[in-house]
C-alpha cells in the first residue's frame, strides 16, 4: 500500500493535465497563427493534424517502451519531451519550425494519458480504482474542455506563443513531483523483449491511409468514387493484416484482450463515445462564433460550465464506481450526453444564454457519469498482466475515435450544407440547418451506445466475486 498515495494521484493528474490541455488550446489561436505566418489554411491546419497523427503513431509504443525502461523512467521523458516541445513551439519564427515543434509534443504526449492511467490502475487496490480514476479523469476530460477558454485569454492578452510557454512551469512541478513520489517504479521489473517492426509499420500504414481517406479522399472525390473506396479497402486491408501480425508473443501491442466480453462491450462504448463527442463538439464553436454573432471569448466561456461540472462531479462518479455501480450510471451518462446534442440542436437567433449554459451543464453531467464507470469496468476486465495494453488501447480509441469522428463530421457538414444551398436557402441558414443537423445525428449515435452499456456488469462486487470462486 502506498504512503502518499494521494500525491501519486496530484502528480499524474498534472502531468495529464498538460497534455489533455494542449491537444484543443490551440484551436482558438489558429487565425492568429495564420495571419502572423502568412499561409493558407491548409498549411496552417499541419499544426493540429501534425499533433494528432504523431500523438495516435506513439501510443502503442508506450507498452513495449514501459517494459524496455520501466515506469518511472517513461513518465519522466513523456513530460521532459513534451515540456521541450512545449519551449520550441513558443519561439517558433516559421510555420514550418512549428509544425516540427508539435511532432516533437506530440512524442512525449502521446505516452502521459496511457502511461499514466497503467501507474495508477496498477498502484490503487481495485475498490479505490474508481475513485481514483474520477480525480484523474478531471484532468484527462477537463483539459479538452478548458482549452479553448484559456487559448482564448491567453492568445488575447499575450500572444498565441503563450499557449505554449505556459507548459513549461506546470512542465517543472510536474517533473520535480515525479522525482519526490514516483520513485517506487524505479523497483518494477523490466522485461527486455524484442521489438516487433512489422507490426509497427502496418500500425503506421493503417493510420495513415485512415487519416487520409477520411481527410483528404472524401473531400476531393467523393464518398461514391473509385479513390475514396481504394483508400478504405487498402485501411481495412492494412488493419487486417496488422491484426494478423499482432498473434505472436513479442507482438506490439496484446490483443488477446478483445477475447474477454467486458473489455469488448467498454471498448465499444468508448469508441463510440470519442466519435460522437469529439466530432459532434467539433462544431459548437462554429455554431456560437458564425450564426449566433458571439465572440471568440464570450462562446469560449459558454463551453465553461461544462468544465466546471465536469471538476464538481467526476469524483462523485468515481466513487458510485467503486460503490459497484458500473451499469445504471454509465446508461445515465449516455443518455444525459445525448439529450445535451439534442439540446444543442435547438440552439437558434434568440436562445438565451440560459438555454446553452443548461445544455451544456447536461452534456458535463453526462460525461462525468459516462467515463469514470466504463474506464474502471475496462481496467476490471483484463488481468494486471494486460493492463498497461488495456491503457494504450483505450488511449488509442479515445484519440483516432476523435480524429474519425471530426473527419466524417466535416465531410457530413459539407454534404449537408450543399443539400441545403441546393434548396435554395441562403448561406448562413444552410450552415446552421448543416450543425443542427450534425447535432441530431450525434445525438442518435450515442444513444446507439446504450447497446453494449446495457450488457456492462451491474455490480462490480458480483464480477469480482466470480473470478475470486474461479480463482
Amino acid at each position: 500500500m502506498l504512503r502518499y498515495k494521494k500525491y501519486v494521484l496530484a502528480t499524474l493528474m498534472i502531468g495529464t493535465s498538460m497534455a489533455a490541455i494542449d491537444s484543443s488550446i490551440v484551436n482558438v489561436s489558429l487565425p492568429v497563427i495564420q495571419r502572423q505566418f502568412d499561409v493558407g489554411l491548409d498549411d496552417v491546419s499541419l499544426v493540429i493534424t501534425a499533433y494528432m497523427i504523431t500523438f495516435l503513431l506513439f501510443i502503442p509504443l508506450t507498452n513495449w517502451l514501459k517494459n524496455r525502461v520501466g515506469y518511472y523512467h517513461l513518465y519522466m521523458a513523456s513530460i521532459i519531451v513534451f515540456v521541450l516541445g512545449s519551449a520550441l513551439c513558443s519561439i517558433a519564427g516559421s510555420i514550418d519550425m512549428l509544425v516540427w515543434s508539435r511532432v516533437i509534443q506530440a512524442v512525449g504526449g502521446g505516452s502521459i494519458a496511457p502511461v499514466s492511467l497503467a501507474i495508477l490502475s496498477e498502484s490503487f487496490p481495485q475498490d479505490e480504482r474508481g475513485s481514483a480514476i474520477g480525480w484523474w479523469g478531471i484532468g484527462n476530460v477537463m483539459g479538452p474542455a478548458l482549452g479553448p477558454t484559456l487559448g482564448g485569454v491567453l492568445t488575447e492578452y499575450l500572444g498565441w506563443q503563450a499557449i505554449f510557454y505556459v507548459n513549461i512551469p506546470i512542465g517543472i512541478i510536474a517533473i520535480l513531483m515525479n522525482m519526490r513520489y514516483l520513485n517506487f517504479l524505479k523497483s518494477r521489473k523490466r522485461y527486455s523483449e524484442p521489438f516487433d517492426f512489422k507490426g509497427y509499420f502496418l500500425f503506421i500504414c493503417f493510420i495513415i491511409l485512415l487519416q487520409f481517406t477520411l481527410t483528404s479522399t472524401s473531400d476531393k472525390f467523393g464518398f461514391t468514387s473509385w479513390q475514396f473506396i481504394s483508400g478504405v479497402l487498402l485501411t481495412v486491408l492494412s488493419l487486417w493484416l496488422f491484426i494478423r501480425s499482432s498473434r505472436k508473443p513479442s507482438a506490439l501491442l496484446d490483443l488477446s484482450v478483445f477475447r474477454v466480453a467486458a473489455f469488448n462491450r467498454a471498448f465499444i462504448i468508448v469508441a463510440l463515445r470519442s466519435l460522437a463527442l469529439f466530432g459532434g463538439m467539433f462544431f459548437l464553436p462554429f455554431l456560437l462564433q458564425g450564426y449566433l454573432k458571439y465572440t471568440e471569448i464570450q462562446s469560449a466561456l459558454l463551453i465553461l460550465p461544462n468544465a466546471l461540472v465536469m471538476l464538481l462531479t467526476r469524483p462523485l462518479a468515481g466513487k458510485m464506481a467503486d460503490a459497484g455501480e458500473i451499469r445504471n450510471i454509465s446508461v445515465f451518462g449516455i443518455v444525459l450526453v445525448s439529450a445535451s446534442f439534442f439540446l444543442f440542436a435547438q440552439i437558434n437567433t434568440g436562445t438565451p444564454v440560459w438555454f446553452i449554459v443548461l445544455s451544456m451543464i447536461v452534456r458535463g453531467l453526462g460525461i462525468s457519469f459516462l467515463i469514470a464507470p466504463v474506464s474502471t469496468a475496462m481496467l476490471n476486465a483484463v488481468s494486471p498482466s494486460q493492463t498497461a495494453t488495456a491503457t494504450s488501447l483505450n488511449s488509442l480509441m479515445l484519440q483516432l475515435g476523435g480524429s474519425v469522428g471530426i473527419a466524417i463530421s466535416g465531410s457530413m457538414h459539407t454534404y449537408i450544407n450543399d443539400h441545403y444551398l441546393a434548396k435554395g436557402y441562403d448561406t448562413m441558414l444552410a450552415e446552421h440547418y448543416a450543425l443542427r443537423d450534425g447535432f441530431l445525428f450525434t445525438a442518435v449515435l450515442m444513444l446507439v451506445t446504450l447497446i453494449p452499456a446495457f450488457k456492462l456488469p451491474h455490480k462490480v462486487e458480483r464480477e469480482l466475486k466470480h473470478k475470486e470462486a474461479l480463482g
